[in-house]
């Protein structure tokens, strides 16, 4: 417990008394980024199957627009973690250290920062 106190002296009271909350964001995003480019490429093959053996123009030419949008929703999922990083970066009375334990649990939920600051389970 000491520990968990000194990590969240160090990391400010914000990200310290919710460190939780930051590592179940990392792990989804992180689940996210796996998900999404297995869905995508799915998706695409199935789409652009069906609109090569039906042979016809106007399909082939939607399943690739859809194809296109599905790309972009995909790319902008690896961006959430940089547009956060800005919204933080921006307000003033924000303590870095404090941002700092926050942003390494989202990017890297593994990371030995983020764990450490973890509360002890066991007792």
């Amino acid at each position: 417990m000491l520990e968990l106190v000194m990590i969240a002296d160090v990391a400010g009271e914000f990200c310290g008394e919710s460190i939780q909350i930051w590592t179940f964001i990392g792990w989804v995003l992180m689940f996210f980024k796996i998900a999404i480019p297995v869905i995508l490429v799915v998706l695409g093959m199935i789409d652009l199957g069906k609109a090569v053996v039906g042979s016809k123009e106007d399909e082939i030419k939607k399943a690739t627009t859809s194809l296109v949008k599905r790309a972009i929703a995909g790319v902008v999922i690896f961006f959430i973690p940089t547009i956060i990083g800005i919204i933080f970066g921006i307000v003033p009375d924000l303590d870095r250290n404090d941002w700092d334990l926050c942003g390494a649990c989202i990017s890297n939920p593994r990371n030995d920062d983020c764990v450490r600051a973890q509360p002890n389970t066991t007792p």
